[in-house]
């Protein structure tokens, strides 16, 4: 792709999600000993004094930082455009950071096109005259701001790889499985509950959110614990009663530990990924990745 698309060229960076950012941050965040342009580069083409670069450097991750104070800023004084995908891009060019641009701009791509179509359905959505609300039926943006990543106003619900369905005493497994997955070359992102959901909403109406629409397969970790699990066991069947268009995304059993009781009958028939097996133990996390990133 030469360029970005005029169509969307002008989208707000609030467009990008967090995984696009992620992947930024690995390009720009390391210093280059091949004087490749880093992030400071960047918040210098942005508009960044010396002084904000240096309160940006004490942070952890300072690409993502500067992505999130550079929408609060507004036009700069030195002809420095608005916080959009487009000013990001010509940024990049102008830095001649051609790898990131070509391992990120499909990416870019996707998560614009998925911007301007919900602007274009919230649009078709409006009412011409807007009808008196009862205040006693559910309210719909109670389940758009539900997780870490969510846009604060609620117009940008964060989507997941994978709807992890797990019980605590299963949570070191889960940490890993965060570990090999989100913090390694598959770059997956995960919904867990207890480290992405907000409090707050009712935990059903949320878990039904996530599985349903935010998140494109459920991982589900069996053990012992898990047949005890009243909360597994609602997740797990919620998600086998999707309709048939929502049932393809595809539902993965995992098997953590060594089990006394008999395998869950509503999945024997499904294919599973099984961690305590240690003649297959070595291709786990690869096979599991591989079977979330497919379409």
């Amino acid at each position: 792709m030469a360029g970005e698309q005029p169509s969307w060229s002008g989208v707000p960076l609030e467009a990008l999600n967090v995984g696009v950012r992620r992947r930024l941050s690995l390009f720009l965040n390391p210093r280059s000993s091949l004087a490749a342009s880093d992030w400071r580069s960047l918040a210098e083409a942005l508009g960044f004094s010396y002084l904000e670069i240096r309160l940006l450097e004490g942070r952890p991750d300072p690409t993502a930082q500067l992505l999130e104070e550079w929408p609060k800023r507004g036009p700069g004084p030195g002809g420095e455009g608005p916080a959009t995908v487009g000013s990001l891009l010509r940024a990049l060019r102008g830095l001649r950071r051609h790898d990131a641009l070509q391992d990120l701009l499909p990416l870019i791509e996707e998560d614009c096109k998925k911007y301007l179509q919900r602007k274009e359905q919230e649009q078709m959505e409006q009412p011409v005259q807007v009808p008196a609300v009862d205040s006693s039926l559910p309210r719909t943006s109670e389940l758009r701001g539900i997780t870490m990543w969510d846009d604060p106003s609620g117009q940008l619900p964060e989507m997941f790889d994978a709807f992890i369905c797990y019980c605590q005493n299963d949570l070191p497994f889960v940490q890993e499985m965060i570990q090999e997955l989100e913090q390694t070359e598959h770059k997956l992102k995960l919904c867990v509950f207890d480290r992405d959901v907000l409090p707050g909403t009712c935990v059903w109406s949320i878990t039904s959110e996530l599985i349903e629409r935010r998140c494109r397969r459920m991982v589900v970790v069996i053990s012992d614990d898990y047949l005890d699990s009243e909360e597994c066991d609602f997740q797990t069947k919620f998600a086998l009663s999707l309709s048939p268009g929502a049932r393809l995304k595809r539902l993965i059993p995992v098997k953590c530990r060594s089990m006394k009781k008999e395998f869950p009958s509503i999945l024997r028939f499904i294919t599973i990924c099984d961690y305590t097996n240690l003649a297959t133990k070595k291709w786990f996390w690869t096979r599991l990745a591989k079977s979330l990133l497919l379409p």
